[in-house]
């Protein structure tokens, strides 16, 4: 809806620009992300990294400084390699940060503009409609039905009558404030003061910030976390022990305790999780998705319902006014002139919208109006708006006071559902149902049809209610809103993915079926909201499974309704764009607000805003959450699996009695492969090619399941059974432990990058093209080459404790590479197997 606006141009783009330069930006000291030092403070404060400063420690009392210095040197690596990933996180949400402020209707140079609050100027003029969050201290200069709810900054629930200084009311009364909430009516205002000058920056308030709290998954990765480290620590100490009492040489073990300790510790985890979440939404909001709640992305993957609008979601929100219909003429829209029959509906029907329309029905009658009425004398610049009564859930008409230049009295005009402006005229039975069929037979056709009547009133003083005038039916205005042409091929990729698409909408039942049928939507039949009222939830839970369109719906309704899908166990993704809207978005799972059209208390209820108006959005949305999970799952077998033979081999030769194989340079040098394989190549994969035509998970699954352990756990066994064989092989020809080393380190590295291949795809490996994902094949690369300095460098090869290898142990570490491919790729489909069983 808009605003009544000054007849003033606004500042200019450069004035605003210097206003802006000189004040700084209307934004309060929020939760910001953490600072470059402080962040890099808790990267080095890991336990990770303590363990390796303590082994550090240790090889400076053993007395092998090279093995210290190269351990400090991978130390600083590692480090930066965290610092990187988490500041990319940081940085991600950081931009969701400031796409999710509030948003300003200002003035400037004449023309009305969309921009983010941030960018307000002392001075600009500001347009205000109901459901707005006022972005600035605002001096009123117009104001229509004005109330805001200014309970953030009084405490009293209470919405405040405000109106221009010098036409009455207290103290305050000419002023709106940063932060309050527009509850009702319009205006227009010039920004008095911004950011910290604001009422609100002076009491100190702080804007809530995206990120806030841990999200569930990562409440269930700290409590994994948590406990692996435990239970790591104690068998490290335990093995610690074992090797001292076997050998009597503390030191070594506690550096064989700290080694252990090393390799089990899953300190990638954290990482993990805040990289995907947070480039998760990041890559959303690329999609013009605004991820508002990171749990949404979460969930997104696992919705089953989605319950969307008409308007704007699944149509195009390009409203043309197409038929004009009284009880004397009709006019089909066509390019030919208005009949003057219709001159009064027209005229009338411009009367009862708002001259600088906002809402796309207003703007299509406007158009209208200056297309058909030019010249007539029937479009009124010069009028003067006296008062209005807006929409209310009691009657779905609003009407408009108008008084002209040299008229005594004053002259109404409304519009509204043809049954409201029907009860408004008092007709009888007879007119009122041939007027019902003509709604009927355009709303079979798609269109949207809307009553319009006049009256005139003679008395000074205005009624409390429209049902005082004595309304004239004039007629019915229908408009056309197309389908959004990617529209049907959108609702079937969501029935093939198991989603169930439902319409809401508070249209005529035959508009909102001819539509749904357009869509493909099932449209055997409707349910609308005067026949929901007289459901109790029994009955409406057992019209919920069969009923896909619900038309003539109040949003307290919507609210119902959501309630009701999960009620069943449905998780719900929930479309609104008006005020109230926002407590059945707030009830969804996934709240979605409608970024163009849609009001600040929606986006704020709302745990996604789609920053374009389409269902196409929507899917591409849900979409991204199913690549998230199914992503996250991967990395997490990788990092169960690639544990397993690192602890193994840690494990092993203190029970069997041989020396050392793995040593903290090792594990260092295995973490080069892990942490980017983790945050970077898994997160960078794909989706699925069968992802969107599975059902959505149970949302109460949880990611670190029993699948995931088991997947996790056999990879890994058979390496290390594999890795194991390779050791004792090369001792068995007569190969010194160095040698045999050697080889089970070059095997190990290989069969981690192998192992990386293996879990990018549910599917065969083979599936999966190596340069698809480019981050893997330069990670691979920098692998090798790593691994070439380290066998190659002779003071490099001397601190790994490594040799060169003969032919037989290199081609020996080659085998046992490939073979853990093809074992890998043996659990893989048993473990698909086994799903298609169940």
């Amino acid at each position: 809806m808009g605003a009544p606006a000054p007849d003033q141009p606004g500042l200019s783009a450069a004035e605003a620009a210097a206003r802006l330069a000189a004040d700084g930006p209307n934004e309060l000291p929020a939760s910001r992300p953490l600072g470059m030092w402080r962040l890099l403070v808790e990267v080095v404060s890991e336990p990770m990294f303590l363990l390796l400063g303590a082994c550090g420690a240790i090889y400076l009392l053993l007395g092998d400084r090279g093995e210290a210095l190269l351990l400090l040197a991978f130390v600083v690596v590692v480090v930066v390699m965290t610092f990187v990933q988490k500041r990319r996180a940081e940085h991600s949400l950081s931009a969701l940060r400031v796409l999710s402020s509030p948003r300003a209707l200002v003035v400037r140079g004449g023309r009305q503009q969309r921009i983010a609050g941030r960018e307000l100027a002392r001075g600009d003029i500001v347009l205000l409609a109901e459901g707005d969050r006022v972005p600035a201290d605002i001096e009123l200069l117009t104001a229509s039905n004005l109330t805001v709810d200014e309970s953030m900054l009084t405490g009293e629930s209470a919405p405040v009558a405000k109106q221009p200084a010098g036409e009455g009311g207290g103290a305050g009364a000419g002023r709106v404030y940063a932060g309050t909430l527009v509850t009702n009516g319009t205006a227009s205002g010039r920004v008095a003061a911004t950011g910290p000058r604001s009422a609100l920056g002076r009491i100190g308030a702080s804007l809530s910030a995206l990120g806030g709290g841990p999200t569930p998954i990562q409440r269930e990765t700290g409590r994994v976390v948590r406990q692996v480290a435990v239970g790591g620590l104690g068998l490290a100490a335990g093995l610690g022990l074992v090797h001292w009492w076997l050998r009597g040489d503390w030191l070594r073990a506690l550096l064989a305790g700290l080694t252990l300790a090393m390799a089990v510790l899953p300190e990638e985890l954290p990482v993990v999780l805040t990289l995907f979440l947070g480039l998760g939404a990041w890559r959303l909001a690329r999609r013009q998705v605004l991820a508002r709640s990171i749990p949404a992305v979460e969930l997104l993957g696992a919705t089953s319902v989605l319950c969307v609008d008409k308007t704007g979601t699944l149509t195009a929100n390009r409203m043309e006014v197409a038929r004009l219909w009284s009880e004397r003429a009709r006019h089909d829209g066509a390019d030919l002139p208005l009949p003057p029959a219709l001159h009064a509906l027209l005229e009338y029907a411009v009367l009862a919208s708002h001259r600088l329309a906002f809402d796309p029905m207003e703007a299509a009658i406007g158009r209208a109006g200056a297309g058909w009425l030019a010249g007539s004398g029937r479009l009124h610049a010069d009028w003067r708006l006296v008062d209005d009564y807006p929409l209310s859930r009691r009657l779905l008409a609003m009407s408009r006071v108008w008084q002209a230049p040299r008229g005594d009295g004053y002259l109404i005009a409304a519009k509204g559902a043809p049954e409201a402006i029907v009860d408004l005229c008092h007709l009888d039975a007879a007119r009122a149902d041939a007027i019902a069929a003509q709604v009927a037979a355009m709303a079979r056709d798609g269109l949207r049809v809307i009553g319009v009547a006049s009256a005139a009133f003679a008395s000074a003083l205005l009624p409390a209610d429209q049902h005082a005038f004595d309304f004239v039916f004039l007629g019915l205005l229908a408009l056309a809103d197309p389908l959004r042409p990617e529209v049907p091929a959108a609702v079937a990729e969501a029935h093939a993915a198991g989603i169930r698409v439902v319409m809401i909408t508070g249209d005529h039942p035959a508009t909102a079926l001819a539509i749904a049928r357009q869509a493909g939507i099932a449209a055997d039949g409707c349910l609308t909201g005067e026949a929901l009222r007289g459901l109790d939830d029994g009955a409406l839970a057992a019209r919920l499974a069969g009923t896909s369109v619900y038309c003539r719906i109040a949003p307290e309704q919507k609210l119902r309704l959501v309630r009701a899908f999960r009620a069943r166990g449905e998780i719900v993704a929930m479309t609104g764009d008006g005020v109230n809207d926002a407590p059945a978005l707030k009830a969804a799972d996934i709240g979605v607000a409608m970024g163009a059209r849609g009001t600040d208390v929606a986006r704020e209820a709302a745990a996604l805003v789609l920053l374009a108006d389409d269902f196409s959005s929507l899917l591409d949305a849900v979409r991204h959450g199913r690549r998230l999970y199914a992503n996250l799952r991967k990395a997490l077998v990788f990092i169960v699996a690639v544990h397993v033979p690192i602890v193994g081999l840690s494990v092993l030769p203190v029970l069997a009695g041989w020396p050392m194989l793995l040593m903290p340079v090792h594990i260092l040098f295995l973490q080069l492969i892990i942490d980017p394989a983790c945050s970077i190549v898994f997160e960078a994969e794909p989706l699925e090619a069968d992802a969107m035509r599975r059902r959505p998970r149970d949302a109460a699954s949880r990611l670190f399941d029993r699948e995931i352990l088991l997947r996790g756990l056999a990879q890994g066994g058979g390496l290390l059974v594999l890795l194991t064989m390779l050791y004792l092989q090369v001792r068995w020809r007569g190969g010194a432990h160095e040698l045999a080393r050697t080889a089970v380190f070059v095997a190990l590295v290989g069969a981690n990058v192998c192992l990386i291949h293996a879990n990018r795809s549910w599917r065969g490996a083979w599936e999966r093209p190596v340069f698809a994902n480019r981050y893997f094949v330069w990670g691979g690369l920098g692998v090798l080459l790593l691994l070439l300095l380290a066998l190659g460098v002779a003071p490099l090869r001397a601190v790994f404790g490594l040799v060169p290898p003969d032919p037989g142990a290199a081609l020996g570490g080659l085998v046992v590479a490939m073979l853990s491919l093809a074992w890998f790729e043996t659990v893989k489909r048993i473990a698909a197997r086994r799903a298609a069983r169940a």
